[in-house]
């Protein structure tokens, strides 16, 4: 056994630590003149020779885990330099714990030379450096918390600006105190063995500046210690990129969501990449039920089709199209729009189609009113000159008549003529202000006595021939009604009018019947009479400007057309039902705005 101990290239050792504090080695082999050159009986009798040969830079190392060690009563491990006939060692102390029932500790152990080893690792060591120095990419290596190596681009992207002006700095000192904790338990893991994956956090430069990183630790041997190496990039202009292309994204999206436009996204193949919420409300659709579809399949009337095919033909053509077309509500419905569609370019290949769609059904009813409305004019203008005209000559005539010499007939007879000609014009010229007043006046809702109003305008009209003749038959139930007095006024006017013009003239027994019936939401209004009635093939112009189905009477024409727009303008309907010889109903259904009166009347005011 001794033989064998001796030939070990390696020291044998026994070191007794009594309670009362003396220390000495108890057995140290006779190998160790040649590795720590001194001989195993002087180390015997001072253990403190030992230390004596620890290389200065390597003693408080070589201290500290001998106290840990007998502290924590566990294996101790020590690597470090002895300096030995002049020259530097690399040695390593391994020795296992033992107590003793007196409190004695018995450590038994090996010292091997590891020199050869280190130089070995040394030059790999030089080797390893040379490569990660040119590596775009920064590299540390901290033992203990403290660098001991760092490249030329960490020096760089931490803001060293002289070479190894890193080394010897905390570790966590560059950490930015937001990461500090998480980096601190991710040091632990790796202490501990375990690699820590890639991370994005923020690292602090000398200069003060903070950079965003990406790094990974995992341990690593260096120079033959345990270490940690750490890989970082800096990808502060990424994360700049990132913020930018996110605002740039942000600001897209909200005002993708937000214009008040149907806005549709097609991809390179024609499919719904998106909609936004304005085209959902435009059409009916929401974005679930298109995504990958074809758009036409859902909102192009099936007669245009090829039109929308076309469309994106030349879209996709690098064309900008802007045409004014049809589209189709969910429910059927159509819709007049403005569609401007844009190609989406990049590297000259069209990958996207752009479609708006800006609802003009408004624009395109106003501008088929405005056609009805330019005809009507020119009929007016030609129906009011002629009209306004004819009473002038005939009464221009029998002036003139009236001049001629050796006339003998009776002035009164012209004087009469005239003036039922001037009382035709002027019953002209008020219904053609009546029109008028109708397009212009803006809706006035108030209380309306409809009793009152019949009661009135009968009066009114009682000079008309024929009027006292008819018989009225007025039913009016219900609730307040609430509505604007003039035009209400206007309507009954013109049908009762009309009613005791179109009388049958051989009855003896004429009639105006007037049911209406009043609750919260509208009004029913049923006007009849037992009058000539009309024909079947005038029934769907008697709301025409100008038009007279009868030559019974020589009314203007326009009464029933002001009916019509008066009630329109209040939101109703109206509708009429007729038989030649046997009379006419006029129904119309006209909203109560009661509401409208209770919202606009202040509490106080209420309250009183």
């Amino acid at each position: 056994m001794q033989d064998l101990v001796k030939h070990l290239p390696a020291v044998i050792y026994e070191y007794a630590i009594h309670a009362h504090g003396e220390k000495r080695f108890t057995y140290v082999s006779p190998n160790c003149k040649n590795i720590l050159g001194i001989d195993a009986g002087s180390i015997m009798k001072d253990h403190t020779l030992v230390e004596s040969i620890i290389h200065e830079d390597d003693l408080a190392y070589f201290k500290d885990t001998a106290i840990e060690s007998k502290d924590n009563e566990s294996e101790w491990h020590w690597q470090g330099r002895v300096r030995v006939n002049g020259s530097v060692k690399w040695v390593e102390f391994r020795s296992s714990h033992e107590l003793k029932e007196d409190g004695t500790v018995i450590r038994r152990g090996i010292i091997q030379d590891i020199t050869e080893r280190k130089e070995t690792a040394r030059e790999s060591e030089i080797r390893y450096q040379a490569l990660v120095e040119k590596l775009p990419i920064g590299i540390v290596i901290h033992r203990q918390g403290k660098l001991i190596f760092a490249n030329a681009q960490a020096h760089m992207i931490l803001g060293a600006k002289k070479s190894k002006a890193l080394l010897g700095a905390n570790v966590l000192d560059f950490v930015h105190p937001e990461y500090r904790e998480s980096i601190q338990r991710r040091m632990q893991e790796v202490s501990a063995g375990v690699p820590v994956p890639m991370m994005e956090q923020k690292y602090i430069r000398l200069d003060g500046k903070v950079v965003d990183v990406e790094a990974m630790a995992f341990p690593f041997s260096f120079l033959g210690e345990p270490s940690v190496q750490v890989i970082f990039r800096d990808i502060t202009e990424k994360k700049q990129a990132e913020a930018r292309f996110k605002r740039n994204e942000t600001l897209f999206t909200q005002l993708f969501q937000n214009v008040p436009m149907a806005v549709v996204m097609l991809d390179e193949s024609g499919k719904v990449f998106q909609v936004n919420r304005g085209f959902e409300q435009m059409f009916g659709f929401e974005r679930s039920e298109l995504r990958s579809r074809n758009l036409n399949d859902f909102i192009v009337p099936e007669e245009l089709r090829n039109e929308g095919i076309d469309l994106n033909n030349l879209i996709t053509s690098n064309q900008v199209v802007s045409i004014e077309t049809i589209r189709k509500h969910r429910t059927g419905r159509l819709v007049n729009v403005l569609l401007c569609g844009v190609p989406v370019m990049l590297e000259n290949q069209t990958i996207g189609i752009y479609g708006v769609y800006v609802d003009i059904t408004d624009r395109k009813h106003v501008e088929e009113e405005l056609k009805i409305r330019n005809t009507e004019l020119d009929n007016f203008v030609y129906k009011v000159s002629h009209d306004l005209r004819a009473p002038l000559s005939s009464v221009l005539g029998l002036v003139n008549l009236a001049r001629l010499p050796g006339n003998t007939d009776n002035p009164m007879d012209y004087i009469d003529i005239i003036g039922e000609k001037i009382s035709a014009l002027d019953h002209f010229i008020g219904d053609v202000l009546s029109h008028s007043k109708n397009l212009k006046m803006e809706v006035s809702i108030s209380k309306v006595d409809l009793g009152k109003i019949i009661d009135q305008t009968f009066t009114e009209l009682s000079y008309l021939e024929g009027a006292k003749e008819v018989r009225r038959s007025i039913k009016i139930e219900g609730i307040d009604f609430y509505s604007d007095h003039w035009r209400i006024s206007e309507i009954f006017r013109n049908l009762i009018s009309n009613a005791i013009k179109y009388r049958q003239l051989v009855s003896k027994d004429p009639e105006v019947s007037v049911k209406i019936h009043v609750d919260n939401l509208r009004a029913d209004i049923s006007f009849s009479d037992n009058g000539i009635g009309i024909e079947e093939k005038s029934l769907n112009k008697i709301f025409e400007m100008f038009y007279r189905a009868t030559e019974q009477s020589d009314g203007s024409g326009i009464g029933l057309y002001i009916v019509k727009n008066a009630v329109e303008k209040l939101g109703g309907q109206i509708s009429v039902a007729s038989k030649a010889q046997q009379g006419t109903r006029f129904n119309i259904i006209l909203p109560n705005r009661i509401n409208s009166i209770i919202k606009s009347t202040p509490l106080v005011a209420a309250q009183r």
